[in-house]
């Protein structure tokens, strides 16, 4: 959120692009980080759950064009950062999933930003199974805007980024408030709100914990059956 505010402060910045480091964009939650909320109080949860959701909500309100550089995996939140971006960009190798389900949990604070990049249709079909899609399915659902050449993603980045670079500021930033308001919904502090209680409520419920201590300790979870497909 901070380098988000930074860029957004700073008058020589005229595009942003989220990018990840080593081999994915994102993979999901960090696994220590996974450990410490296995104990959290639902009060704990809901104050983590409700600094993610303004770190997401920080992203997708920038006035500046963004743009998620997409390679390897962008998986739980890292789709929902993604998602909070205003095109999405992937190289042929990327996949992205909505795995929370499958260690008891959902994808509440992210759900706002899924369900608009990837449509309620689809994100029902995502969400509820925990499927990965990859980059080309991405793309022939209108959730990728751009797939590109293999090792060519940087490439795809800057040519749309000089598209942005062409447009006016003042005009990108108004267009983007427009956007925002005449989407289904607007994403209030409320709907913020409710998205972070859910959360909370769910990793310290019993079959939240039981996903992450299974998910931790590479087992399936109590409710996967001997005859069940886990991943």
């Amino acid at each position: 959120a901070h380098a988000a505010h930074a860029c957004e402060q700073d008058e020589r910045v005229r595009v942003v692009v989220l990018a990840g480091r080593g081999k994915a964009f994102c993979a999901g939650a960090d696994l220590g980080w996974m450990r410490k909320t296995a104990t959290y109080s639902e009060a704990d949860n809901l104050r983590d759950a409700q600094a993610l959701a303004s770190m997401l909500h920080t992203l997708y309100r920038l006035k500046k064009p963004t743009i998620a550089r997409v390679h390897g995996a962008a998986y739980a939140g890292g789709m929902g950062l993604a998602c909070t971006c205003d095109v999405i960009v992937a190289e042929p190798d990327a996949d992205f999933c909505l795995s929370e389900v499958k260690i008891g949990l959902i994808p509440s604070t992210i759900s706002p930003y899924i369900v608009r990049a990837l449509g309620a249709h689809q994100s029902r079909r995502y969400m509820l199974s925990g499927e990965r899609m990859s980059a080309a399915d991405g793309y022939r659902l209108g959730f990728v805007h751009e797939l590109s050449e293999r090792g060519g993603i940087d490439d795809a980045v800057r040519r749309i980024a000089r598209a942005f670079l062409c447009a006016g500021p003042t005009a990108v930033a108004t267009t983007k408030t427009l956007l925002d308001w005449v989407a289904e919904e607007a994403i209030t502090a409320d709907v913020m709100n409710e998205t972070a209680l859910r959360i909370a409520s769910v990793r310290a419920s019993p079959e939240g914990r039981e996903g992450i201590a299974a998910f931790l300790e590479k087992r399936a979870p109590d409710w996967i059956g001997d005859n069940a497909e886990t991943y």
